[in-house]
């Protein structure tokens, strides 16, 4: 993860308006050896449903979450693991202001049982995000610890939140860093701040050409990296 390799991930968030599944069907197709994983929103989910969605990527090996940013008691969060997984999906977004005890406890447990990685935001890329969830950063971090979650989000749009995660968590966990592109951050800067995976969706689901566009994320990426770490 730490060295210059290909560390991108493509956000699919269907815009208004479109045949969901043929708008994910032609992005996944053009990217799949290019990428290493896929990140499926609640919008496309609510609205193609996630069982024909999940028809799409039935022979991929790599990263495909799903980013519901669960948020209940830890039954019913479970169920929603255990659902997913029979689905393909290898990776879920959670919250984790929910608390431990009846709540990440549980969803931990069944996620290491599925075999499912368990992702925890600990900030998010919008500017409210310090209003409420950033009061609370070292609690998260110390959740995603204590339930040993395979990853945590952070913002690309605040690098120096990347740097204060990765300090506080060391080298064992991985950061995944939404906010490339349209949300402002560059391709890389969250990698050079210590995330391990950048999350892109507009600057490439929404290029005429989607090839060139997620190679030419990835070559500023490298390009990136390979100045700030030497």
């Amino acid at each position: 993860m730490r060295g210059v390799a290909v560390v991108l991930i493509v956000a699919l968030d269907p815009p208004a308006g479109t045949n969901v599944g043929e708008w994910i069907a032609s992005r996944y197709e053009a990217l799949k050896d290019i990428v290493q994983g896929f990140k499926l929103g609640l919008p496309a989910i609510v609205k193609h449903g996630i069982d024909s969605i999940s028809k799409c990527f039935s022979d991929y090996e790599g990263l495909l979450i799903a980013d519901l940013k669960l948020a209940d008691i830890g039954d019913v969060m479970a169920e929603v693991v255990k659902w997913l997984k029979n689905l393909g999906i290898n990776g879920v977004i959670a919250h984790g202001f929910v608390g431990y005890r009846g709540g990440v406890e549980v969803l931990a447990r069944t996620c290491r049982e599925a075999g499912v990685k368990l992702i925890l935001v600990v900030s998010m890329s919008h500017e409210g995000s310090a209003e409420f969830i950033d009061k609370h950063l070292d609690g998260l971090i110390e959740l995603a610890k204590a339930v040993d979650s395979w990853g945590v989000v952070a913002p690309a749009t605040r690098p120096n939140v990347i740097r204060y995660v990765r300090a506080r968590l060391g080298s064992d966990m991985v950061i995944l860093s939404p906010g490339v592109g349209a949300q402002g951050a560059e391709p890389g800067d969250a990698l050079c701040a210590g995330a391990d995976y950048e999350i892109v969706g507009r600057a490439i689901t929404r290029a005429e050409n989607l090839r060139e566009a997620a190679l030419n994320v990835i070559r500023q990426q490298k390009e990136k990296v390979s100045k700030c770490r030497g």
